[in-house]
C-alpha cells in the first residue's frame, strides 16, 4: 500500500531531470541582454561567441542565450533520428489521408521542399520523403546520416510512392546532402525486383525512360530517374507570383505554365541545372497529390508570394495535365498532434486567425503605414492562392471586402494612414471577381467599384510615372514576347503526354 502511494524511482528521476530542464531554460531566456552587448562587440569588432541555431518548439534549448552568431546545421546529421520518426508519422497520415478520401493509394506525391526543413525541423519533411519511397536513413555513432537502406515490402505493407521533390534555390545551394539523399533512394528503388503495383517509383521510371529515350540519348537513364527539380543555377523562385501580381494570366493553365518553366530544372548526383521540361512534365502527370510542410505556427501561407508561387504554382502545374489532384499542408508545429489539412482549410484558418481577427486588425493599426501595407499584402496572398488553386471560399472574399473596403471607419483609416494600400486591396478584390476566383454579390461588387473609383480619384494627383493604378489590364500570354519564349519548351514538353 506505502509503495502505491509514492512515485516510483523512476519516475522520480524523471521528474528532477524535467525541473532541471525548466531552471536552466529561465536562467537562459533571463540572459536576453547578451543580444545587445553581442550586437554592440559585433560593431566594434570585437569576438561574438558561436552558437546553434533553431527552434524552441524542437526542444532545442543549445540556441539559448540568443545573440550568438548562429550557424544553422551540420548537414551530415540530417535528417536526425527524432526528425525521422516525425516524417514516418507525417507520411502515415498523408496516407491514410488520401487512402480515405479515394480508396487506393497514390502513385505519387508532389512535394514543395524548403531549406526551413533543415534549419527548423532537422528534416522531417526529407525524412517524409524517403519513407514514402520506402528507404531509411543509416546513422554512424556520431549520428551522421551515411547511407540509406531500402525497407523491406513485408515491413512496408504498402507499395513505394513515388515523388516529385520541387527545391528551392536555397536547399540547391546550402543543402547538397538533400539532392544526394532523393536520388540515392530513388536508385535504390528502381533497382529492386519488384512487382511495378507495389514499386510505383521503378513502375514510372519505366514508362519514362521509353519516352524519353529519343529526346536525351546518353542521359535519358539519369533523366528518367530523376525526381528533383528547381529554378536554374544562380536563380531563384517560382515565377507564379509575378505573373499574379503582374495579371500576366487569363486562366489556371497559364499559371501552371510559369511554374514549369520556372522549375524545369533536373537535380541529381551527377545533374546540377540540366534543363528537362519533358522530364518534369512527365513527373507531374502522376502526381496525386500536392504537400509542403509547416513546422511552426510562426510563419504561415499569407505570409509570403513565395507560398502560394511554389505551392499553389504547383497545383496549377498537376491541374494544367490532369484534374485529379489534391493539396494538403501538413502542420507539425505540434509534434504530439500532426495534422495533415486540405489547404481550402488552412486557408480558412489562417484568414480567422488573422485578417478577419478583430484583435489582431487593432495591433496591426497601430503600426500606421506599415500596417496598412501588410494587410494589402496578405489580402494579395489571398488572391494569390485563389487564381493558383481556387480554394478560396466565397465567403472568404465577402468579409474581406466587407471588413477593409466597405467599412466606413476602416476606409478613412486607410486614407489617413496608407491610401495606396486600400487602392491595392480594392483592386485586388475586383480582379478577383471579374476573373471569377470570387463570386461575389452584386451588391457587394458595385459598392466596392464606387469605394475603388473613390480611392483612385483622390490619387489621381499623387500618382505619377509606371504604376499599375487604374482600370486592371489583364495581359494573355501571348500577347507578351517574353513569356511566350519563357513556355516554348514547357508547351512543346506538353505534346509529349499525347504520344
Amino acid at each position: 500500500m506505502r509503495s502505491s502511494i509514492h512515485l516510483r524511482e523512476d519516475l522520480k528521476r524523471e521528474l528532477v531531470k524535467t525541473f532541471r530542464i525548466g531552471i536552466e531554460l529561465v536562467r537562459k531566456l533571463q540572459n536576453f541582454e547578451c543580444e545587445m552587448t553581442s550586437l554592440l562587440n559585433a560593431i566594434s569588432g570585437g569576438y561574438v561567441e558561436p552558437g546553434p541555431s533553431g527552434s524552441l518548439t524542437r526542444g532545442k534549448l543549445s540556441i539559448l542565450p540568443t545573440g550568438r552568431n548562429f550557424y544553422a546545421v551540420d548537414p551530415r546529421s540530417i535528417p536526425t533520428r527524432a526528425a525521422w520518426e516525425i516524417g514516418v508519422r507525417c507520411g502515415e497520415e498523408i496516407l491514410r489521408k488520401y487512402v480515405e478520401r479515394h480508396g487506393r493509394y497514390p502513385e505519387s506525391i508532389g512535394f514543395v521542399l524548403w531549406s526551413i526543413d533543415a534549419y527548423k525541423a532537422d528534416g522531417e519533411e526529407l525524412s517524409e520523403i524517403l519513407y514514402l519511397l520506402g528507404v531509411r536513413p543509416i546513422w554512424d555513432s556520431c549520428d551522421n546520416v551515411v547511407d540509406l537502406e531500402v525497407i523491406p515490402l513485408e515491413e512496408l505493407k504498402r507499395p513505394r510512392i513515388d515523388v516529385t521533390v520541387r527545391i528551392s534555390g536555397i536547399v540547391r545551394d546550402t543543402l547538397p546532402n538533400y539532392i544526394y539523399l532523393i536520388d540515392r533512394a530513388v536508385e535504390l528503388v528502381v533497382s529492386l525486383d519488384e512487382p511495378l503495383e507495389m514499386n510505383y517509383v521503378k513502375k514510372h521510371y519505366v514508362e519514362f525512360l521509353a519516352k524519353l529515350r529519343d529526346i536525351y540519348g546518353d542521359e535519358s537513364d539519369e533523366i528518367a530517374k530523376c525526381r528533383i527539380f528547381a529554378e536554374p543555377p544562380g536563380a531563384y523562385g517560382a515565377g507564379v507570383n509575378y505573373a499574379v501580381e503582374a495579371s500576366a494570366w487569363r486562366d489556371i493553365k497559364d499559371l501552371g505554365k510559369v511554374w514549369m518553366s520556372w522549375s524545369c530544372y533536373a537535380y541529381t548526383r551527377k545533374m546540377h541545372g540540366r534543363p528537362a521540361p519533358e522530364a518534369l512534365v512527365l513527373n507531374i502527370s502522376k502526381v496525386d497529390a500536392v504537400v509542403r510542410n509547416n513546422p511552426s505556427d510562426e510563419h504561415d501561407l499569407l505570409g509570403c508570394c513565395c507560398y502560394f508561387a511554389y505551392h499553389g504554382g504547383f497545383y496549377s502545374a498537376v491541374k494544367t495535365v490532369k484534374d485529379d489532384v489534391d493539396i494538403y499542408q501538413v502542420d507539425t508545429s505540434d509534434i504530439s498532434k500532426i495534422e495533415v489539412r486540405d489547404i481550402d482549410e488552412e486557408i480558412e484558418r489562417i484568414v480567422r486567425s488573422k485578417l478577419l481577427n478583430d484583435r489582431w486588425i487593432e495591433e496591426m493599426k497601430k503600426h500606421g503605414y506599415a500596417g496598412a501595407s501588410e494587410f494589402s499584402r496578405k489580402i494579395l496572398h489571398v488572391y494569390g492562392w485563389a487564381s493558383t488553386t481556387r480554394k478560396v471560399r466565397d465567403w472568404i472574399f465577402n468579409k474581406i471586402a466587407e471588413k477593409y473596403v466597405l467599412n466606413e471607419e476602416m476606409r478613412r483609416w486607410f486614407m489617413e494612414n496608407n491610401k495606396y494600400a486600400l487602392e491595392e486591396i480594392a483592386r485586388r478584390l475586383i480582379e478577383a471577381a471579374e476573373r471569377g476566383v470570387w463570386s461575389a454579390p452584386e451588391d457587394i461588387l458595385e459598392k466596392l467599384r464606387e469605394a475603388y473609383a473613390e480611392v483612385e480619384a483622390s490619387l489621381e494627383d499623387e500618382v505619377s510615372g509606371d504604376v499599375q493604378g487604374g482600370e486592371i489590364d489583364i495581359i494573355a500570354p501571348q500577347d507578351d514576347e517574353s513569356y511566350s519564349k519563357l513556355v516554348s519548351s514547357i508547351e512543346r514538353a506538353l505534346s509529349l503526354l499525347n504520344r
